[in-house]
């Protein structure tokens, strides 16, 4: 693995709680874009943090600034990525007559997008897989956006901590799809399978006011 992959301490001026002005704003995104492109032509490996300074035309240092390692320039290229298919998904919310099947639908929307760039989805899952605690903020936020993904699929305006629990394993077993699909470890058709039976979880779980078990039902 690159060294540059490896370095995750954060530079003494970076803030990622302060809001960005809009220049810094832009520059963050050529930063992302550029990574995008290089990750898309020869995934994780050419991903080198001088050449996207280079090609989004910013000092090196002020790339660390921003992203203090490629791993956390990756994991929040996937974070920019979901951002733009969340917007999709929400001009175009998916069809079904069960929350399973919306959200089942809406899923394999996600993995054909990724499924479309698959050198780009390599390189951002294996950064995924490869962040540490350094990372972690990066990487909260990208299973807040696939939660935020799913829970719009349900069309649940006040679910249960069931449901909320259902929501957090199929967004955790479409990470886990993605990586044995990236391995060649399972087929696309393998794939669409393993998420639809997660999906059912959610037609499983209790509504809100309904309990499981209810005194009053027969035995």
């Amino acid at each position: 693995m690159p060294a540059d992959a490896h370095r995750t301490k954060a530079a003494p001026d970076a803030d990622p709680a302060s809001p960005l002005t809009e220049r810094q704003e832009a520059r963050r995104r050529r930063i992302l874009e550029a990574c995008a492109r290089l990750a898309s032509r020869g995934g994780f490996d050419a991903v080198q943090m001088r050449e996207v300074a280079e090609s989004s035309q910013v000092a090196l240092g002020t790339l660390y600034r921003y992203f203090p390692s490629k791993v956390h320039l990756l994991v929040a290229t996937m974070q920019d990525q979901l951002e733009h298919l969340h917007a999709t998904l929400r001009k175009k919310p998916p069809a079904g007559d069960t929350a399973a099947e919306r959200v089942a639908g809406t899923l394999m929307r996600a993995f054909r997008a990724m499924q479309r760039d698959p050198l780009l989805a390599d390189a951002m899952v294996r950064a995924l897989t490869f962040a540490d605690r350094g990372v972690s903020a990066e990487v909260e936020q990208v299973f807040r956006r696939t939660t935020a993904i799913i829970l719009d699929a349900t069309d649940l305006t006040d679910p249960t901590p069931e449901q909320l629990s259902a929501v957090r394993v199929i967004g955790h077993t479409w990470h886990s799809t993605l990586i044995t699909w990236l391995s060649g470890r399972a087929s696309i058709a393998q794939v669409g399978v393993d998420i639809e039976t997660a999906c059912r979880l959610i037609d499983l779980t209790p509504p809100p006011d309904e309990p499981a078990d209810r005194p009053d039902d027969p035995a």
